[in-house]
């Protein structure tokens, strides 16, 4: 058997990375991180997932959000609110993640190498080390790449990290605009244009779509424009951006004015250009191992994340759909498995989602639309936070939980929920889908009183209620 410097090697410190670096120490493997940038933690804890979640904390607490249904639409934590103070809890919170990731790695003796990475062969990789140390190449018996994505840019937009913006330089903005157009209703485009419209900016959302994330259930997606159009969001679908251009007058001063192909004109203070995410992968050096890859630079793979190249993996947001941290953390601990011969266990289509607009959104399971097209009967049932008692409670009017079921077999299909804490209680529908349960478990089982997970057995007897039984 041939001897390598290392049995796996990781590019890439997010999510992805590090499941996939710690489960292959824990079958005692000789394992090293390699991340070119000074910081660990990727996209993920620096300027996606953990610092836009904390803005978003900090904005629901600092604007009085959630207590505006008891207090009244003026009703505010703190008055003028700055970008100061949104990041500092946002900054509190990255330093100790960063700690944490850290610590982790140490801990299960991964090896953490700052250097740019790119391949020399299947089993080479020549490492670039970030301190100008030179450079050396190791040995590698298998290579998980899980180096994320970054925004994508064009030529066309003028990108000057200050007016016109991505979502990968919000965090840098030095103070709140009067108003916002957010370019691109993906998740990222949509979490900031709620986060924004909350805090009384006005906000304008412009997508080439007429549908926006068409994964989720429509009646989801519609109840969340409802609640943007109250805070006063304007949603242009279905409008192509044909130019956007910084200008500056006396009256107003420095603006950005967005021309759209159907002739409309849009005058902002600042614009956030969010049309989606390209493949971290140019660095690499695929092409020399020909490992396949699609226009955004997102690497393709197999069921068990392998390329085209059988010891190279990737993992996370390099592939593509869905994304999300949790379902990276879970590609890496799969393909670490693969890699070394570990049998595993796991429900893909029960991956959950979890999108952190205003109100928050979760959904697992088949939808609606999904189920429609195969052709599978079902029935939906559905609560109304209102009618919950904890929904009075923390003065949360509008959510919604929805359950499908099979028809005939009961069996629980799907869940979708949108409302204070729905990333939280999409796991209790998942446990049962998992089961292969059906919807009468909810209605025999006995929940706390007053909780937000009633709604489950509320819309169970709605479901059934609708079937006549």
């Amino acid at each position: 058997m041939a001897e390598y410097d290392y049995d796996l090697l990781v590019i890439g410190s997010g999510p992805a990375g590090q499941r996939a670096a710690i489960q292959a120490a824990k079958l005692n493997k000789r394992v090293a991180v390699v991340e070119r940038k000074t910081i660990l933690g990727g996209v993920c804890i620096n300027t996606g997932t953990i610092p836009s979640k904390t803005l978003r904390e900090a904005v629901m607490h600092l604007s009085g959000y959630r207590e505006r249904s008891l207090y009244g639409a003026s009703y505010t934590v703190k008055q003028n609110i700055t970008m100061a103070d949104l990041m500092y809890r946002t900054d509190h919170v990255i330093q100790h993640e960063l700690d944490i990731v850290r610590h982790q790695l140490l801990r299960n003796h991964v090896e953490l190498i700052s250097a740019e990475a790119s391949f020399v062969d299947q089993n080479t990789v020549r490492l670039k080390f970030v301190d100008e140390r030179g450079w050396r190449d190791v040995s590698v018996a298998h290579i998980v790449i899980a180096t994320g994505t970054s925004a994508t840019k064009t030529d066309r937009v003028p990108l000057d990290g200050k007016r016109v913006f991505l979502s990968d330089d919000l965090l840098k903005i030095d103070h709140l605009p009067r108003s916002l157009t957010v370019v691109g209703g993906g998740v990222i485009g949509l979490e900031y244009a709620c986060i924004f419209s909350t805090l009384g900016v006005r906000v304008t959302v412009i997508d080439k779509r007429r549908k926006l994330l068409p994964f989720v259930d429509e009646e989801i997606i519609d109840t969340l424009m409802y609640h943007l159009n109250q805070n006063r969001a304007i949603l242009r679908l279905g409008e192509e951006v044909e130019a956007i251009e910084p200008i500056t007058d006396n009256a107003h001063g420095e603006r950005v004015k967005i021309n759209l192909a159907s002739g409309k004109q849009i005058l902002t203070e600042m614009a956030l250009y969010s049309i989606g995410r390209t493949g971290a992968t140019k660095a690499l050096n695929i092409e020399a191992l020909g490992i396949e890859s699609d226009e955004r630079g997102l690497l393709k793979v197999n069921e068990h994340f392998q390329t085209n190249v059988p010891n190279i993996y990737a993992v996370g947001d390099v592939i593509g759909f869905p994304s999300l941290a949790s379902t990276s953390m879970e590609q890496g601990r799969l393909a670490a498995c693969h890699a070394f011969g570990l049998d595993t266990q796991h429900t893909r289509e029960l991956f959950p989602y979890g999108i952190y607009t205003i109100p928050e959104i979760s959904t697992c399971g088949r939808n609606e639309g999904e189920l429609t097209e195969a052709g599978i009967p079902y029935e939906v049932g559905k609560a109304q936070y209102r009618e919950i008692a904890r929904g009075q409670i923390i003065g949360d009017q509008t959510g919604l939980l929805k359950l499908i079921f099979h028809l005939d077999t009961h069996e629980l299909l799907g869940v979708h929920i949108i409302g204070e804490g729905a990333s939280e209680l999409i796991h209790i529908g998942q446990a049962v889908m998992a089961f292969n349960g059906q919807v009468e478990y909810f209605i025999n089982n006995v929940f706390n009183y007053p909780t937000l997970a009633e709604c489950y057995k509320t819309a169970a007897f709605d479901g059934i209620n609708r079937l006549g039984a």
